[in-house]
């Protein structure tokens, strides 16, 4: 039983509209009952859209738990049990407007695997044709093309703090990278 822990009791806490808190009973390996607080969530989706003529389209929005504006790669929640790469199409034309032709899936990051159930799938978006955005009633954001070096050296000086953004900026600049060798 290394590094594994057994749940012996869970209990709902809160029942919200995108998370649910958990608070959970759990065994250790040497024996000893803990608690543990679990968020769970239904995870999420980022697209970097990279136009042809080598341009990130990025979105700015307030986040209201830092009370922050912040630069970002569209994304967003899963509806329980959604299909992530589906998720991040209809995420991407209703932010952006943009649909694409080309997808890389760039993988998946684990956010805040302490407590957190969250999953966020990441993807790059080629070849994008331009059509209507179509926001949620609820979200307001305002979209931006940033060349993909700059965004890239954005992430670097600490002016995109965004994690899912920066690590899908970087995947993606380490991915063209190695297409260009092949090349």
């Amino acid at each position: 039983m290394h590094l594994e822990e057994k749940t012996l009791e869970s209990c709902l806490v809160y029942d919200g509209k995108i998370v649910k808190l958990y608070r959970d009973k759990a065994l250790l390996e040497n024996n000893s009952e803990v608690i543990r607080e679990v968020i769970k969530h239904p995870g999420g989706v980022c697209v970097v859209p990279l136009t042809d003529k080598n341009e990130v389209i990025m979105v700015t929005q307030l986040r209201y738990p830092h009370h922050k504006v912040l630069t970002e790669i569209p994304a967003g929640k899963l509806e329980w049990g959604e299909d992530h790469f589906e998720c991040g199409k209809r995420e991407l034309k209703e932010e952006t407007g943009c649909t694409a032709e080309k997808y890389d899936y760039l993988g998946c990051l684990l956010p805040t695997p302490a407590y957190d159930t969250e999953v966020i799938h990441m993807y790059l978006a080629r070849e994008l044709s331009q059509a209507e955005q179509k926001l949620d009633e609820d979200e307001f954001l305002d979209v931006k093309k940033i060349p993909f070096e700059k965004a890239v050296e954005m992430v670097m000086n600490g002016e995109i703090t965004d994690a899912k953004t920066q690590l899908a900026l970087l995947k993606t600049k380490l991915l063209l990278e190695r297409e260009n060798l092949t090349k």
